[in-house]
């Protein structure tokens, strides 16, 4: 029923792909700017600070309550007053964007053509709190290998979409934007662009969607390459049994994760308008809401997803994506295209054991020994590497 309705809704809809140049109105800046200079800070919990019992006076914590003060106030101070929206702005427009009306959503993406004709389609879906900007210092590496290393066999035509309620796109203004009416999306959005075999990766919340492209497009899709494969535990203990110490420190680490860091994913897929109106209404508070995550990369992309969530007013949608999965129907049967995983040492590592009850057809393994959650960011060469390896195989 939700196929019919979809190919209803878009026999339906204006399918034009128009041209798109991101051009913010300097008022808006100016507004932010205001904003960030009358800023009231958050008061922080003070430590005492002992050595050999000696007492040497308050000190600030850590990021044991989240996001520590200090943090903020430098990166307000840079924003403020060196960083530059127009530099990034200006390094998005070099490359060719778009958008287009899905399933009555709008979709801004990124389309840029490898100057090798028979490169491989790839779309490449970014994370939260991410953007469009995840993947933008790959593209030249991907659309052009012989220019970075590689070979023409490498080559990709790249797409990268903005997801639904995120960013550019927009916010979104229905329910059930979740990971597979936004995979159904996506293979619309291939298809406009007359691609008939393509390939899909995805990063976090892409980690998700990469693999339900393959599930509903399987038809067309080569293969999926993913960072992560977030399969768990069912709750049946035969799954435990004969797990080897490599395993147990993974589950250790995802257990911590769990307790200690994904208080913002258990928010926002239960009551994501809660923080939405604070976010609407501080740019502080949208950079401290996006730096829990993103605070291991680089000031600058730290404040550009800021800031693009703050001109776009996209927090509260961008959060409802996780409501809208939590409260979606999943499918009990595995999935089948060709899997490829890319995982990064400082990030949640799956059991292969869980991962292969869930995706029936993984036919690439990797394990890297640096990187992170954000491995465009600090790892861009072994990700690309893999990316190349993985669809190298499936050609």
């Amino acid at each position: 029923m939700f196929l019919m309705a979809l190919y209803l809704g878009l026999m339906s809809e204006n399918t034009e792909i128009k041209p798109f140049r991101v051009e913010i109105p300097q008022a808006e800046l100016d507004d932010l700017a205001d904003r960030l200079a009358r800023v009231r800070w958050a008061n922080e919990l003070p430590t005492d600070q002992v050595t050999d019992g000696v007492q040497r006076g308050p000190v600030t914590p850590g990021w044991e309550y989240g996001v520590p003060l200090e943090y903020v106030r430098r990166l307000v101070s840079y924003w403020r007053d060196g960083y530059d929206w127009r530099k990034w702005e200006a390094k998005l427009n070099e490359y060719p964007q778009f958008t287009t009306e899905i399933d009555g959503q709008n979709i801004h993406f990124l389309h840029v053509r490898s100057p090798e004709p028979d490169a491989t389609p790839l779309i490449l879906t970014h994370g939260w709190p991410n953007s469009v900007f995840e993947y933008l210092d790959l593209i030249d590496q991907l659309t052009d290998p012989r220019s970075h290393g590689g070979e023409a066999a490498d080559a990709f035509h790249v797409v990268i979409p903005s997801l639904p309620g995120f960013g550019f796109s927009g916010p979104t203004r229905e329910k059930g934007w979740n990971r597979y009416r936004t995979a159904q999306a996506w293979a619309e959005l291939m298809r406009r662009l007359g691609y008939e075999r393509y390939g899909t990766h995805g990063n976090d919340a892409g980690s998700f969607v990469a693999p339900e492209v393959g599930r509903i497009d399987a038809e067309h899709v080569l293969g999926v390459h993913v960072t992560q494969l977030f399969s768990f535990p069912s709750g049946d203990p035969a799954e435990f049994e004969g797990m080897t110490e490599k395993e147990l420190e993974y589950m250790q680490f995802l257990q911590s994760f769990n307790d200690d860091m994904s208080g913002y994913a258990k928010l926002q897929e239960s009551a994501p308008q809660n923080l939405a109106h604070a976010l609407a209404d501080s740019p502080t508070g949208q950079l401290a809401w996006s730096a829990q995550l993103l605070s291991a990369t680089s000031d600058d992309h730290v404040l550009t997803n800021a800031t693009l969530y703050w001109l776009t007013n996209t927090a509260a949608s961008a959060a409802r994506f996780y409501y809208e999965d939590k409260h979606s129907e999943h499918p009990a049967e595995p999935t089948t295209a060709p899997t490829g995983l890319a995982s990064f040492a400082y990030d949640f590592r799956p059991l292969r054991r869980f991962a292969e009850r869930d995706h029936a057809n993984i036919v690439s393994w990797q394990e890297f020994d640096r990187g992170s959650h954000w491995a465009t960011q600090d790892a861009p060469d072994l990700l690309v590497g893999d990316l190349r390896a993985f669809f190298r195989k499936l050609s």
